[in-house]
């Protein structure tokens, strides 16, 4: 089993194999988990939300901000490589994330009023739309689709990872990725298409891993590896709809 996720893997999986008479993990467990980190991340996206639009609040904003956003990347990686943690840290990433997106969130709504409700109910219908697909059997985990997820992220994140490096140093980046044109627009439509895809990976993998046993824990590892993605998933189409409506 592979998956374009880097948080799943068969090596994870492989080293959490259940003994016999132990629980094991299931995929009604991992969507219960998976309901309590979205849970944790729609209260703390709220707060942070309620305080971003408090002028009195703007003296300890940025600290919130890029305090949530380190911890949680830091968080991420953790629980990335010590999936034992994760019933201790996913639900403190997902209240990072939650703190994180609720102060992005205001600046792009103060921009554009009513993207961020817009956002919101694309995530979720396109995350329903895949599971939908993938119960259906519309989407499938092939080789071949992981094999181009894999290489389609890899190039995503090092795109992103230079850019990121190269205005460090006042390299300002591409006009498109920030720009309301043609190809700013159709370059957001391939993210948030590689990471709608990344979730019928994720599907599979966390039912397979189920349905040939692996420790209980790993239920909360699978719904923090999902609210990676759901999390990715939002801020590209955050970001494409700010660019549809900067053509407006």
């Amino acid at each position: 089993m592979e998956t374009s996720n880097p948080t799943l893997n068969e090596r994870t999986f492989g080293a959490a194999r259940v003994g016999v008479g132990q629980p094991a993990m299931t995929v009604q467990g991992t969507v219960n988990k998976t309901f309590i980190l979205l849970a944790i991340l729609m209260a703390t996206a709220i707060w942070s939300w309620t305080k971003a639009t408090d002028p009195s609040s703007a003296g300890y904003l940025n600290i919130v901000f890029f305090g949530s956003m380190i911890v949680g990347f830091i968080l991420a990686m953790v629980t990335s490589f010590m999936p034992k943690w994760s019933p201790i840290t996913s639900p403190i990433y997902a209240a990072c994330e939650g703190l994180f997106l609720g102060v992005l969130s205001v600046y792009f709504e103060m921009r554009y009023p009513g993207i961020v409700i817009q956002a919101v109910g694309l995530t979720f219908a396109v995350t329903l739309a895949m599971l939908m697909g993938y119960k259906a059997g519309w989407l499938q985990a092939t080789p071949g689709l992981r094999k181009g997820l894999m290489i389609a992220m890899g190039g995503i994140m090092i795109f992103y990872l230079v850019v990121w490096v190269a205005s460090l140093f006042g390299v300002h980046p591409p006009a498109f990725i920030n720009g309301g044109g043609p190809l700013g627009i159709a370059f957001s439509l391939f993210v948030v298409g590689i990471a709608a895809l990344s979730l019928v990976l994720d599907f599979d993998f966390i039912e397979s891993a189920s349905r040939e046993g692996v420790e209980k824990y790993m239920e909360w590892y699978g719904a923090f590896a999902l609210m990676v993605t759901l999390v990715w998933l939002y801020m590209e189409i955050l970001r494409l709809l700010s660019k549809v409506n900067r053509r407006d």
